[in-house]
C-alpha cells in the first residue's frame, strides 16, 4: 500500500505481515460495522457530526491505522494500540446507538474476537477497559447535552443490517487463523528439517539417521527385505587438516557429502556420523550390491582433485554390515558395520570390508592401496 521508503529499515517482515493481516480485518470489520451502526443511527435520527464520525471510523480510520503502524519503529505495539482504539470507538457507538441491543452485542462481540485472535485475553481486557471508558464518557456527554434515552429495541431493518457483520467477519477471522496455523505448521516442519540436518554437509545428522536405522532393521526382521549399513572414514584426515589447513579439510568433508549423494538412491539414507565419518543406510540392498555402491563411492573420492591444493588426493576406508535376523537391535547392526570399517582401516585403508553376519565369511575387497 505504501512504498518501502515509508517503512523504517529495521521493521521485520513478520511485523509487516501482521499489520497487513490486521488491516484487512479492520477494513472489512469496521466497514460492515459502520453499516450496522448506521442503520440504527438512521432509525434514531442521528445528527450530521455523528454521521461524519461514523464515516471516518468505518472507512478512513482503517487506512490511517495501517499507516500509523507501518511508519512506526515498533509496528506490532502500534497495531495493538490501534486495536484498543477500535474497541474504544465500539464503546462510543454502543452509547450513540442508545444501547440498541442486538447491534450492540454483535458489534462488541466482533471487536472482542479480533482482540483474542491477535493478543489473547490480555489484549481483550485492555480493549474492554477502553471500551467501557469511552462508553462512559460518551454517555456522560449525551446526558449533559440532554435528549438522550436508552432504546434497546431496534427495527427489523437494523437487525438485517447487522447480519453481514455477524456472518462475514467471523469467516474472515477463521480464514486468517487457518492461514496462520498453516504457516506455523510449515515453519515447524522447516525447523524440524533443519534440526535433522548436518549444516556443513546437508546430510542427515547422527541421531535422526539412527532412528532410520532402527526402522529399517524392524522392517527387515518383519518382512525379510535385505538392507546394508555402510560406514565410511576419510583416511588420514588429521594429516589433511594439519598439512593443508582446516579450510581444505572442510572442503574434503563437503566433497565426501557430494560424492555420497551421487552414489545413493532415493530411499537410501546418508548421514554425517561424526567428524570425518559418514554412514549410509542402503535399503533393499544385499551385501554384494552394497559392495558395488561402496566401490563407486571409493573410486569417486580417489579421483577427486582440489584446485586450491593440486597435490592433495583423498581415499576412504569403508565397512559394510548386512542386516540379519540374529541382530539384537540397531546398535548391534551399527557395531557390525563399524567393526568392518575397522578391518578395512587396519588392513591397509582405501578398501572395503563386508561383514554379512556369523553365517557368512567376511569379505575384503580385492582393492589395493591407491594413491
Amino acid at each position: 500500500m505504501f512504498p518501502p521508503s515509508f517503512r523504517p529499515a529495521d521493521v521485520s517482515v513478520e511485523a509487516l505481515r501482521f499489520i497487513g493481516r490486521t488491516h484487512r480485518l479492520r477494513v472489512l470489520g469496521l466497514g460492515l460495522g459502520a453499516i450496522a451502526v448506521g442503520a440504527v443511527l438512521y432509525e434514531n435520527g442521528a445528527s450530521l457530526p455523528v454521521w461524519s464520525l461514523l464515516l471516518f471510523d468505518g472507512f478512513i480510520w482503517p487506512h490511517l491505522a495501517y499507516l500509523i503502524a507501518f511508519r512506526s519503529a515498533a509496528p506490532v505495539r502500534a497495531e495493538e494500540r490501534n486495536l484498543i482504539i477500535d474497541s474504544a470507538m465500539g464503546g462510543l457507538w454502543v452509547v450513540l446507538m442508545r444501547f440498541g441491543l442486538v447491534p450492540s452485542i454483535v458489534l462488541m462481540t466482533m471487536l472482542s474476537m479480533d482482540k483474542i485472535s491477535v493478543g489473547g485475553w490480555r489484549l481483550l481486557w485492555r480493549a474492554s477497559a477502553a471500551a467501557l471508558l469511552a462508553g462512559g464518557v460518551t454517555l456522560a456527554v449525551c446526558l449533559l447535552l440532554g435528549g438522550w434515552a436508552p432504546k434497546p429495541e431496534v427495527s427489523m431493518s437494523s437487525l438485517a443490517a447487522a447480519v453481514p457483520l455477524l456472518v462475514a467477519y467471523p469467516l474472515l477471522i477463521s480464514s486468517a487463523t487457518q492461514g496462520l496455523a498453516r504457516r506455523e505448521r510449515m515453519h515447524r516442519r522447516e525447523l524440524e528439517r533443519l534440526a535433522a540436518i548436518d549444516p556443513a554437509t546437508g546430510l542427515l545428522n547422527r541421531p535422526n539417521w539412527e532412528h532410520a536405522v532402527v526402522r529399517e532393521l524392524a522392517r527387515m526382521q518383519r518382512h525379510g527385505v535385505p538392507a546394508s549399513l555402510v560406514m565410511i572414514d576419510i583416511d588420514h584426515f588429521k594429516d589433511i587438516n594439519d598439512g593443508y589447513g582446516h579450510p581444505v579439510g572442510d572442503e574434503v568433508i563437503r566433497l565426501m557429502a557430494r560424492a555420497i549423494l551421487t552414489c545413493v538412491r532415493e530411499g537410501d539414507v546418508a548421514c554425517r556420523y561424526g567428524g570425518d565419518e559418514f554412514g549410509i543406510l542402503l535399503t533393499d540392498t544385499n551385501g554384494k550390491a552394497a559392495l558395488a555402491t561402496a566401490e563407486r563411492l571409493r573410486a569417486r573420492v580417489a579421483a577427486a582433485t582440489f584446485s586450491a591444493s593440486p597435490g592433495l588426493r583423498c581415499s576412504v576406508s569403508v565397512g559394510i554390515g548386512s542386516a540379519t535376523r540374529d541382530l539384537a537391535d540397531a546398535r548391534n547392526w551399527i557395531e557390525r558395520a563399524d567393526a568392518a570399517l575397522y578391518k578395512a582401516k587396519t588392513t591397509g585403508r582405501n578398501r572395503i570390508w563386508l561383514d554379512e553376519g556369523p553365517a557368512a565369511d567376511p569379505v575384503l575387497s580385492s582393492l589395493q592401496n591407491r594413491g
